[in-house]
């Protein structure tokens, strides 16, 4: 209830006297719903949840705080005539998870006046409660648990793909729906890909192997990376390693409550691009993560959004040579009220297989 209450203290200043919402994940945020189709009405007085006969008895269970409504017919009728039965004159919708051709049929088909909001759900989501946390920990020990395997598992004349599949295995088995994400595993010069998912390349001796992943579980993600050597490094690349351990070093450290994304994006950025590699690193220093792998805020150096304590983010600085090969090495956090929890325990000193 606590969460319907928070978003009705909103309307006033939104404009409006109720919300529809559309979004898969917000959905599952404000409902505890985990089925795959609803959709979520909010008076000042009601919260309704309509869906379809496969999900009716599912929904009466999980979304205790609200009005189960079964639609027979077309979901956007049923939704019109509850907006009615709610006596919602200003209706806010969520403008970044409708399409134009959705938005056409809500204007053909809904009495009401569509109020166009953005993000509202996602900055509730922002702050995560005890139990959110105590989830993301447990998939963030997941990550750790199968980092652990992994690097006993990888040797020259593997394939990504194969690394690919037994990391996203051995999460499953240690309790994880699934992976997080599309995983990432990119070896030799594939490492100065960013987002070098697995291919059908060999592990040589000497390469470099960025592996970026995390696990699904119970509705929520981690994101780790590591690089490993297979035998003897690049020199240069052996260079780079320390530089980019560094740099996730002085992010770890500084990150806490009331930080500009922006500063906080700099923390290894100014370390890498003092040491002569800023052109080397394209990508924002880090994330949120939650419901979604990519969540606010987003450490870049355009964003303004402060940090607060309940967040969870990532920090992944990274330096990527063309032809070379790369580093990545990224960490989850806990942002508390005097600085910040490491989630993820697995060592960032380099590991040569």
């Amino acid at each position: 209830m606590e969460k319907i209450t928070k978003l009705r203290n909103q309307f006033d200043d939104l404009g409006i006297d109720g919300m529809l919402i559309t979004n898969d994940q917000n959905r599952r945020y404000m409902t505890g719903f985990t089925g795959t189709a609803g959709i979520v009405l909010i008076s000042k007085s009601e919260a309704k949840l309509i869906t379809d006969f496969r999900y009716v008895d599912q929904a009466k269970t999980q979304a205790t705080d609200f009005d189960v409504i079964l639609h027979k017919n077309r979901t956007i009728d049923e939704i019109d005539k509850q907006i009615a039965s709610s006596n919602i004159t200003k209706l806010g919708f969520e403008e970044n998870h409708v399409t134009y051709n959705t938005f056409k049929t809500f204007s053909e088909t809904i009495h009401a006046e569509l109020v166009p909001t953005s993000k509202v759900i996602e900055n509730l989501r922002l702050i995560k409660s005890k139990d959110e946390i105590e989830t993301i920990k447990k998939a963030a020990h997941i990550a750790d648990e199968t980092f652990s395997h992994i690097i006993d598992y990888i040797h020259p004349g593997i394939t990504e793909m194969d690394v690919n599949h037994e990391l996203e295995a051995t999460m499953r088995k240690l309790g994880a729906t699934s992976s997080a994400f599309d995983i990432i595993v990119a070896s030799g010069s594939r490492s100065a890909l960013p987002h070098g998912v697995a291919s059908e390349k060999v592990i040589e001796k000497g390469d470099m192997v960025t592996l970026d992943f995390g696990a699904y579980y119970n509705g929520y993600r981690s994101d780790i990376t590591r690089t490993v050597a297979v035998g003897k490094p690049d020199k240069e690349l052996e260079k780079v390693y320390s530089i980019v351990r560094e740099a996730l070093s002085r992010g770890a450290e500084g990150l806490k409550p009331n930080m500009a994304a922006s500063a906080v994006d700099a923390l290894p950025r100014d370390y890498i691009t003092a040491k002569g590699f800023g052109s080397c690193f394209g990508h924002g220093a880090g994330h949120g993560i939650g419901l979604d792998i990519h969540e606010e805020p987003f450490f870049s150096k355009s964003s303004d959004k402060l940090t607060e304590p309940g967040m969870v983010v990532t920090i992944e600085p990274g330096i990527y040579i063309p032809e070379l090969g790369g580093v990545r090495i990224e960490n989850d956090y806990l942002v508390t009220t005097d600085g910040n929890e490491t989630l993820s325990q697995s060592t960032t000193e380099l590991i040569v297989l």
